[in-house]
C-alpha cells in the first residue's frame, strides 16, 4: 500500500498539523501552498520538495495529484477551500471552525454528502489526554447522568486583530470571539455525548478597546445553551481580556459528582478537581487530580505536533477513518455541530439575549 500524498495550505496556522502528519507512517508530504513565496522556501526543505511542489495559487494546489488536503488557512476561506477540495477527490482535515455563516455550514455538509470523501474538523482540543481520559470515566458512569457543563477560552490576542506598530487589520479582526466557540463546545459535546437546539448569548461590550467597532474586540462573549438531551451548557469567549496565562476550563456536572480542570496552566497541565458521591464525602471533598495534554505513553513521534500529544491522536483517528472506509469523529455534521451554536449565540446577543433555534442537520 502506497503513502498517502498529503498537501497543506496555510503554513503559519498549520505547523503543528504539517510536522503531526509528516510523522505518521502512512503519509507522504507532498505539495504546500501559501501567499508568502518566502515561506514556501523556508519549509520545502524538510520535506524534500521541488518547486513544481509548491503553491502560492491554491487553485492549482487544489488540483495537483493529493490525496489529502490540509486546509489551515484563515476561517472566512474553510467552507470555499474545504469544497472544492472534496470536490476534486481529496480527503479534507480542516482546522476549526466550520465556517462563520450557517449557509456555508450547510454547504461544507452537502459537499461531504455528494462527494463521499472523508471531511474532519482538526478540533484538538477534544484530543488533549485528559479529555480523552474523561471520556472513560464518563462511559463508566462514574459522574452518573450528565446534566450541565461549562467551558471557557480566554486568550488575549490583540496583536493578531491588528498590527500593533501599523494599525494594519489582521484576518482575525472582524470575528466575533463565541464564533471560535469550537474549542469550549468540542470536548464539551463530546463528553456529553450530546448536541445543541437552543442558544442565547450575552456581550459586554467594547471596555478594553472602546476606540475600536469590529467584533473581533469585543471584551467578552457568553453563550448560554440547551442539548437535545435537555442538558444545559455554558461558555465563555474572548480574545482581549487580560488573563495571562490564558485560560483552557472545562467542567461537568453530572448525579453522581463533578470533575474539572484547573484555570492556570503550566507546561500543559493543571490541577483539576473531581467529586464522586459514592466513593467520597462532604468532609473530605473533591479530590485534586492532573490534567496534562500529553499523554506519557505516547511514542516519541506523538510531540512532533502542537497543543500536547492532541494533534497525533488526531491526525491516527483521521488516517484510520480513510483506511478503513470508516466514519470520523468529527466529521461535517459534528463539525457544525461544534460550530453553528457560536454563530446562532452571537446573533442572539446582537439581538439582545433572545434564544434562537440552532439548525439541526442529522
Amino acid at each position: 500500500m502506497g503513502k498517502l500524498q498529503v498537501g497543506f495550505v496555510g503554513l503559519r496556522r498549520g505547523g503543528g498539523l504539517v510536522r503531526a502528519l509528516a510523522a505518521h507512517p502512512r503519509v507522504e508530504v507532498a505539495a504546500l501552498c501559501d501567499l508568502k513565496e518566502e515561506t514556501l522556501t523556508e519549509m520545502a526543505p524538510d520535506y524534500g520538495l521541488s518547486d513544481d511542489r509548491l503553491f502560492t495559487a491554491f487553485d492549482d494546489f487544489v488540483n495537483a495529484a493529493l490525496d489529502i488536503v490540509v486546509i489551515a488557512t484563515p476561517i472566512e476561506f474553510h467552507a470555499a477551500q474545504s469544497i472544492a477540495a472534496l470536490e476534486s477527490g481529496k480527503h479534507v482535515l480542516c482546522e476549526q471552525t466550520v465556517a462563520y455563516t450557517l449557509d456555508e455550514c450547510a454547504a461544507v455538509i452537502a459537499a461531504q454528502e455528494r462527494t463521499g470523501n472523508v471531511y474532519m474538523m482538526a478540533e484538538n482540543y477534544c484530543y488533549f489526554h485528559y479529555i480523552l481520559e474523561w471520556r472513560k470515566l464518563v462511559a463508566r458512569g462514574t459522574l452518573g447522568k450528565l446534566f450541565y457543563a461549562e467551558a471557557e477560552y480566554v486568550h488575549e490576542i490583540a496583536d493578531l486583530l491588528r498590527d500593533p506598530e501599523t494599525g494594519t487589520p489582521k484576518w482575525r479582526l472582524p470575528r466575533a470571539p463565541i464564533w471560535y466557540c469550537a474549542h469550549t463546545l468540542g470536548p464539551v459535546l463530546t463528553l456529553m455525548d450530546d448536541r445543541i437546539v437552543k442558544a442565547t448569548g450575552a456581550s459586554a461590550g467594547r471596555n478594553m478597546h472602546p476606540e475600536e467597532k469590529d467584533l473581533g474586540h469585543l471584551d467578552m462573549e457568553v453563550g448560554l445553551f440547551q442539548t437535545e438531551k435537555g442538558n444545559v451548557v455554558k461558555i465563555l469567549r474572548s480574545q482581549v481580556a487580560h488573563r495571562h496565562p490564558h485560560s483552557v476550563y472545562y467542567t461537568l456536572y453530572g448525579t453522581k459528582g463533578f470533575i474539572e480542570n484547573g484555570r492556570h496552566i503550566e507546561a500543559g497541565a493543571s490541577t483539576g478537581r473531581y467529586f464522586n458521591v459514592d466513593t467520597m464525602t462532604k468532609q473530605t471533598g473533591a479530590e485534586e487530580i492532573a490534567c496534562p495534554t500529553v499523554d506519557r505513553n505516547a511514542p516519541p513521534e506523538a510531540l512532533q505536533g502542537g497543543h500536547g500529544t492532541s494533534e497525533y491522536f488526531m491526525v491516527k483517528d483521521f488516517i484510520a477513518a480513510i483506511d478503513n472506509n470508516t466514519k470520523v469523529p468529527i466529521d461535517a455534521v459534528r463539525a457544525v455541530e461544534f460550530t453553528a451554536p457560536g454563530i446562532v449565540a452571537h446573533e442572539a446577543a446582537m439581538q439582545g439575549g433572545v434564544w434562537l433555534d440552532v439548525p439541526q442537520f442529522r
